[in-house]
């Protein structure tokens, strides 16, 4: 294996890294079904032409899902990483961009489930720390469903540095707290923004939340003590995106 790949496996996480021209794959890993299957998706344009393809029984390609107890659905492929997108060379001269920013947040699957909610309803990117971003990460790959190849994803050294250089450069920076007294859905979600997500267990820590301009919560019925952060993101993204088509 190249020291700069990795394996990633589902149907949807699979078709989508061939359908990216940015990115790399070395060798794709398809029962003789789910080949049928990419035909399908895609009849007018070859999506195997230039990728090794190797032909494996079901049973062959459990192996690269042993240690995670994912269904591969027939489809494995060997990737390279995209080139890394630079933050601040992306928000220059950029006007109405909205960021979601994950604090401490690294369980896979929320970040793969965060991925697709952000891509799905127009988010211009997502922030993350670098080493707490699990980039190779088969679960993370599955649970974003191929959304990892559209949505921009930036990987910085320091959230709070992060936060301070975008709010010089005219950023609204929002902390969503379950502790919080206003409702999300009473700010105007206008100009640039950053939605900032803290980890399930303990939340936005406290010294990156004195970079917050305000800090929200989405209501919910008092008998329910919490929302998981990607159900939560999701409904946050979903009214972000609506009231930005009417404004």
């Amino acid at each position: 294996m190249n020291n700069s790949s990795f394996f990633i496996v589902g149907k949807h996480a699979v078709i989508e890294a061939l359908k990216n021209t940015k990115r790399k794959v070395l060798r794709l890993f398809l029962t003789e079904e789910s080949k049928k299957s990419i035909h399908r998706h895609s009849p007018k344009k070859n999506l195997l032409k230039d990728t090794k393809v190797y032909f494996k029984t079901k049973k062959e390609l459990d192996k690269y899902c042993n240690k995670e107890g994912m269904l591969h659905q027939g489809f494995v492929a060997e990737i390279e990483h995209l080139e890394k997108i630079q933050l601040k060379e992306f928000v220059k001269e950029k006007n109405n961009l909205t960021f979601v920013c994950l604090d401490e947040v690294t369980d896979p699957r929320n970040i793969g489930s965060i991925i697709r909610s952000a891509a799905s309803f127009n988010l211009n990117g997502l922030i993350v720390k670098e080493r707490h971003f699990p980039s190779e990460s088969k679960l993370m790959y599955k649970s974003a469903s191929g959304c990892v190849e559209y949505l921009n994803i930036f990987e910085v050294s320091n959230i709070n540095t992060t936060l301070k250089y975008l709010r010089d450069k005219n950023f609204w920076v929002y902390g969503f707290d379950a502790n919080s007294e206003k409702n999300f859905t009473e700010m105007k979600w206008n100009g640039n923004n950053i939605l900032l997500f803290g980890s399930e267990g303990f939340g936005i820590k406290m010294h990156t939340a004195k970079y917050t301009d305000f800090n929200v919560k989405i209501n919910i019925n008092k008998h329910v003590e919490s929302l998981n952060i990607s159900n939560s993101a999701a409904i946050v993204f979903h009214h972000i995106n609506q009231q930005k088509k009417v404004s």
